[in-house]
């Protein structure tokens, strides 16, 4: 396969933003676009220099123009759109949350290992350069070893009935939409989790403006963890070793800049800028293992979705929310 032919379905402003970033992944092509309005499709095609605008899902998935999929629809419609993209026999890169259950993201999981397709979740802070950077400062022991993880992502928004933030039906709400970074970072880091303790204020809509997440994680290690709505935060994330810590400078889910500290030795700061608009790393990612035939990413393989999921899943369930896949009609 000498190159890899990608379509997005669900054009809002998230698939802006990743589709300008196609031009920097070598071995990668943006071919096709769905939306259910085919004159948006038509317009973001032209835009971002689409061959194909179709104005069902179901054309694209069906395409035997298109080998991999980018679903950026709103988070319960994810596992409807997933599952017929695999069964169509194509790959698939899911925004996050990967769904708006964990019973959906085991469905996905199933699904792609069972048709033998590449599946993965768009959690591109794991790919930022400088992430990376500090997954080797870890690996080198540098700072010993990581026994905790401090850190927030707040978001200020204006509260608004309708929109899909603060709307149960369409997946909204603090927990999925920012705390799926937290606790994806923390993870990432100390591994798989064995306790959750959760605390959140509602929206009369009856989703999270804002939580506060404890995780206590299998290996010993703690994460003190906050997201929300209702107010602005640094965006920060500190990985505390027995030998020292690392600072990751705000906004911790795209950063530029960590700072390496150590008991008598001056910080090292480390920069690493992404390439475009910080999407290009994960495309490149999932591009690279379906040229190689992997199914799974190595950095973010499905285990770590399914685990983060079911910590997203019990903090939801501790503040007394549930959240459903919807039936999406493909068109």
């Amino acid at each position: 396969m000498s190159t890899v032919r990608w379509g997005i379905v669900g054009l809002g402003a998230i698939a802006h933003g990743v589709a300008g970033d196609f031009q920097f992944v070598p071995g990668a092509e943006l071919v096709a676009v769905a939306s259910r309005s085919k004159a948006k499709a038509q317009e973001f095609a032209a835009r971002h220099g689409a061959r194909h605008a179709y104005g069902s899902y179901r054309e694209l998935l069906e395409s035997s123009e298109v080998d991999v999929v980018y679903i950026s629809t709103p988070h319960p419609h994810h596992r409807d759109v997933a599952l017929a993209a695999i069964e169509n026999g194509k790959s698939v890169l899911v925004e996050k949350p990967f769904t708006a259950t964990l019973a959906g993201a085991q469905q996905v999981v199933d699904a792609a290992r069972a048709n033998g397709v590449f599946a993965m979740e768009a959690m591109w802070t794991r790919f930022q350069p400088v992430v990376a950077a500090a997954r080797e400062v870890v690996a080198w022991g540098r700072i010993g070893e990581v026994i905790a993880v401090q850190g927030d992502l707040y978001a200020a928004r204006d509260y608004d009935p309708g929109h899909r933030l603060f709307e149960k039906d369409l997946g909204g709400g603090a927990i999925l939409d920012l705390g799926v970074y937290v606790v994806n970072f923390a993870q990432a880091f100390l591994g798989d989790i064995r306790s959750v303790d959760c605390l959140t204020r509602l929206y009369p809509t009856g989703v999270e403006k804002a939580a506060s997440i404890n995780l206590g994680h299998t290996g010993g290690g703690m994460s003190s963890l906050a997201c929300g709505f209702d107010g602005p935060g640094p965006g920060r994330m500190t990985i505390v070793g027995t030998k020292g810590w690392i600072e990751v400078e705000p906004r911790f889910h795209h950063p530029t800049t960590i700072s390496v500290h150590r008991a008598g030795v001056l910080p090292r700061i480390i920069e690493a800028r992404p390439t475009g608009g910080g999407y290009s790393h994960e495309f490149a990612e999932v591009t690279q293992r379906i040229v190689e035939g992997s199914l799974e990413s190595p950095t973010m393989p499905l285990h770590d979705t399914l685990e983060v999921m079911r910590v997203l899943e019990s903090c939801l369930r501790q503040a007394g929310i549930t959240h459903s896949e919807a039936k999406v009609d493909l068109g």
